[in-house]
């Protein structure tokens, strides 16, 4: 959502980092485009102002101006304000569920994703906090509204439960019926997933208050689309005015809106953005945190996101097993499929390059060779087109079983050799790991040009040899992205 905006200041930053100093009318110039930039980018003109008013007192001055690195202090500025605008860095953005049962109460106009979020919210309460969560909802007018709160619950599984549908109840009563099923099952957590309307009207807001009124809820949160831009701040501002929100939650991040109404969110309504959501799957959900937005959004990545992801996708089991095989320098075409399987849920090639620093360059640089996330999927079907004993020993694969294997996934020969010369890498990698420990995967990592010494420097933002990673500074390294071939034939 925020690629516009991040290329756009990306442009304006080079101009200022590539210089030795700045003068008072540089940093103004840049200022000014840094204002247009925020404006085409949906941000609200009053939050824009107080933006630059506060950016500017303290990056026209002498410390900026005769400092050794102005560039990166304006940056450092920049970084700072927008932290601030989204909310500060020691922002609340926690849920408050700890006197059970504690209830949640999620508003919001209709198709703006709330029935999801709540089974996603549920889902992360359940599996990071370990709650017993009850799932209630109040919504009686839109149709099967109250069946995919059910199903939600069903595919979550686990401690999350739904209420019983009633049919005929009305929303007052479903929660006094929620909350009186939560004592009696020991539930932690009960969430109230209120009806929406096209648009904000008086009866819709007359029933929220009611429910508030008898739930008394500790978090009341707003489900607001980001796509939607200054609509969404509007909304949330009205809400406000007549029901006590707590929090925040955008959906549709991943979208190709502007991402002005995140940005504008905070300043105009002074309430928390507490979750930030993608897509449709109950895990595309993830906590907001002022500093890693700010960073992401001046390509600095999100590194501690990226490792949070990672966890949460890791299998406990498959990781112990891969632990042991590693420990025996074993690698097959098994352990390969599940590295690039993990990569996909992960969010693909561009999902974890947008969580890198220098994300911006990553994503030219996949851009220039041709690199998407079919080039995982079509390695993936490469590796199912062959026999387990063939995954198994991958020795066993002669010129003919690679032209069947190559006729089965709908590739060319060179492609099933791209795949096991990457596949051979590793394996040697991990073979030279599991023999030396820290010493072999340093001696490995020097047979592919790279020294410890290289591996210190790489601490520093500095690349590898052949201009690879980190921060992809010097493009692709020869052959592609290590372990992904050379990209697709144009």
């Amino acid at each position: 959502m925020f690629d516009a905006l991040t290329d756009r200041l990306g442009g304006i930053f080079d101009g200022l980092t590539g210089r030795g100093a700045l003068s008072e009318k540089d940093v103004t110039s840049a200022l000014r485009e840094i204002r247009v930039a925020l404006l085409e980018a949906d941000v609200a003109l009053p939050v824009v102002k107080d933006f630059i008013g506060k950016i500017k007192e303290r990056a026209v001055g002498e410390e900026v101006i005769r400092s050794v690195k102005p560039g990166q202090q304006v940056i450092k500025i920049v970084h700072d304000g927008l932290v601030d605008m989204l909310g500060g860095e020691n922002a609340e953005t926690g849920l408050r569920v700890d006197n059970p049962p504690s209830v949640i109460m999620m508003a919001g106009l209709q198709g703006s994703g709330k029935t999801t979020t709540t089974a996603k919210i549920a889902k992360r309460l359940a599996e990071r906090d370990k709650k017993k969560v009850l799932l209630a909802s109040l919504d009686v007018r839109r149709p099967a509204a109250m069946e995919q709160l059910a199903i939600l619950a069903k595919q979550v599984g686990g401690s999350v439960t739904s209420l019983p549908i009633v049919e005929g109840q009305m929303p007052a009563e479903i929660a006094r019926r929620a909350l009186q099923a939560a004592k009696l099952g020991g539930h932690d957590v009960v969430f109230l997933d209120t009806a929406g309307r096209t648009s904000i009207d008086e009866q819709m807001m007359a029933e929220a208050a009611e429910i508030a009124k008898i739930a008394q809820p500790k978090e009341t949160l707003l489900v607001a689309d980001a796509l939607t831009g200054q609509d969404a701040v509007e909304t949330a501002r009205r809400f406000h005015e007549r029901l006590p929100l707590t929090g925040l939650v955008l959906t549709r991040m991943d979208g190709d809106g502007r991402g002005g109404a995140a940005l504008s969110m905070r300043a105009v309504t002074g309430l928390p953005i507490k979750f930030l959501g993608t897509g449709e799957k109950l895990d595309g959900l993830d906590a907001f945190e002022a500093k890693r937005v700010a960073g992401r959004i001046l390509g600095q990545g999100d590194i501690v996101s990226l490792v949070e992801k990672a966890g949460d996708q890791l299998d406990a089991e498959k990781a112990e097993r891969m632990a042991k095989k590693m420990r025996k320098g074993e690698f097959d075409l098994n352990d390969l499929a599940d590295q690039l399987k993990q990569m996909q849920k992960m969010g693909g090639l561009g999902g974890i390059m947008g969580m890198l620093p220098g994300a911006k360059k990553a994503k030219q640089a996949l851009a220039a060779a041709n690199m998407d996330d079919s080039v995982l999927k079509r390695q993936e079907a490469i590796i199912s087109s062959m026999t387990k004993k063939e995954r198994a020993k991958p020795a066993l694969l002669n010129a003919s079983r690679r032209k069947r294997i190559a006729a089965g996934a709908g590739v060319d020969v060179q492609e099933v050799n791209k795949v096991l010369k990457m596949h051979r890498q590793m394996a040697d990698m991990m073979k030279k790991l599991g023999k030396g420990g820290m010493k072999g995967m340093m001696n490995a990592l020097g047979g592919a040009g790279v020294s410890p010494a290289d591996i210190a420097k790489m601490g520093k933002g500095a690349a590898l040899p052949g201009g690879g990673m980190p921060g992809l500074g010097g493009g692709m390294p020869p052959g592609g992205l290590p372990g992904l071939g050379g990209g697709k034939k144009k």
